[in-house]
């Protein structure tokens, strides 16, 4: 399992003072009003940075941190990532899972004949929508739900579908 997860992308500056303008990866935006340290992802580096505000404006997030104070110190962080430690993380809910935790999980239908690699996660409005690339190579489109997501198993790295729910492309 990957130590750190990406919370967000730093998509421009906020004013002159240094704020950085985040569209947040997450389903909780309020949750960045919890978290007290994220890491940068500056030149394949992680720097570590104290958050020192959190404002809100409709779906983004607006950071200030700890020595970054102007806009010309902000500016260089456009287009990063962000991260925080997984012992940071927010606990799941029981059968439910981060997305980079599941992305490469082989995936099997109920006869455990394996069809091929969780490739993404999307959202579709209400529902997530997970998209297995087969073995020879084409996509199916499953909705995230119980009818066609069977059980995930993290440990032995296995995802049990019902394909007859899912639309091939």
């Amino acid at each position: 399992m990957q130590e750190y997860l990406e919370i967000g992308q730093i998509v421009n500056t906020h004013g002159l003072k240094g704020y950085l303008k985040v569209v947040p990866f997450t389903d909780d935006i309020s949750r960045f009003k919890e978290i007290k340290t994220v890491y940068i992802v500056f030149r394949n580096e992680l720097v570590e940075c104290k958050i020192e505000d959190v404002k809100f404006i409709k779906n983004l997030v607006n950071l200030k941190f700890v020595g970054i104070d102007d806009i010309n110190d902000a500016e260089k962080y456009k287009g990063c990532y962000l991260r925080i430690s997984r012992k940071d993380a927010k606990k799941l809910d029981k059968n439910t899972y981060f997305i980079v935790d599941l992305i490469g999980l082989s995936v099997y239908d109920e006869q455990e004949n394996k069809i091929g690699i969780l490739d993404d996660i999307f959202s579709a409005g209400s529902r997530d929508v997970y998209a297995v690339k087969t073995e020879d190579g084409k996509q199916i489109l499953l909705p995230a739900i119980s009818k066609a997501i069977k059980k995930i198993d993290i440990e032995q790295g296995k995802i049990i579908v019902d394909v007859s729910q899912g639309v091939c492309n």
